[in-house]
């Protein structure tokens, strides 16, 4: 993201752009993980355009709102692993647009919480879902009521972030922390990560029993696949294997 001007505030161009972006890579089984971060420094995306905002009819919101959540929504469902880089401020639908990627990383100065209700609206971007999901009802209740601030290191002992990492003078902490986990996702079988992520997210909104159907369903599709056999190869033969995504 690099809406400087606006500190990509989310907007009518912003939300478009982000879905373009989606739009080329969802398809694209070459792209074996997915990096958000932003390019304006101290700013992660510092939530709605509330500028925009306010020069929009009640019904004109509501359809921003609805395009947003459908947008956000698209970000969780890339089939590829997807890991928010936050070094700086994500607050309302930024953080929303974080919770929507699979890991969170955030450097020590990061400004992260849903801060909705200091407006008089709640999150409308799905963080009154995956923030409960993520973390809890309870704490997830505490932060929205509160519409408090935490930084990196308080957003990770509350569980809102996978890792908090101290931030550095070019301020790109927490990307290079990304890039470091996403070093780790790359040699993972394609497949296997992407049917991985499906059995998950899937799995998690249902009961025991239910989820290791999801399981088994998505087992079945990598049992006839090349990197499978590639991996037993490898195995065998003591060397690290090359997977293809096929």
């Amino acid at each position: 993201m690099r809406r400087f001007r606006y500190k990509n505030a989310m907007g009518r161009n912003i939300i478009q752009r982000l879905m373009d972006a989606m739009n080329q890579v969802k398809f694209d089984t070459s792209v074996r993980c997915v990096i958000m971060r932003s390019e304006v420094p101290g700013v992660f995306c510092a939530g709605a355009d509330l500028k925009e905002r306010a020069q929009m009819s009640n019904a004109e919101v509501a359809s921003f709102v609805q395009k947003l959540r459908y947008s956000v929504s698209e970000l969780a469902s890339l089939p590829m692993p997807t890991i928010a880089a936050i070094d700086g401020a994500a607050l309302g639908g930024g953080l929303e647009m974080s919770l929507a990627c699979d890991m969170r990383i955030a450097s020590s100065n990061a400004k992260i919480g849903l801060v909705e209700t200091s407006l008089a609206i709640i999150p409308g971007g799905g963080g009154t879902q995956r923030l409960p999901r993520a973390i809890g009802a309870p704490l997830a209740k505490e932060l929205i009521f509160t519409s408090r601030v935490l930084d990196g290191f308080q957003a990770h002992k509350m569980g809102v972030v996978n890792h908090a990492v101290e931030q550095n003078s070019d301020g790109t902490a927490a990307y290079e922390r990304a890039l470091e986990l996403a070093e780790e996702i790359l040699p993972q079988g394609p497949i296997a990560l992407r049917m991985a992520k499906q059995a998950i997210n899937q799995g998690i909104e249902v009961d025991l029993s239910s989820g290791l159907k999801f399981e088994e369903a998505y087992y079945a599709q990598i049992i006839p696949t090349k990197d499978r056999i590639e991996g037993l190869t490898a195995f065998k033969e003591k060397r690290k294997p090359v997977y293809k995504g096929h």
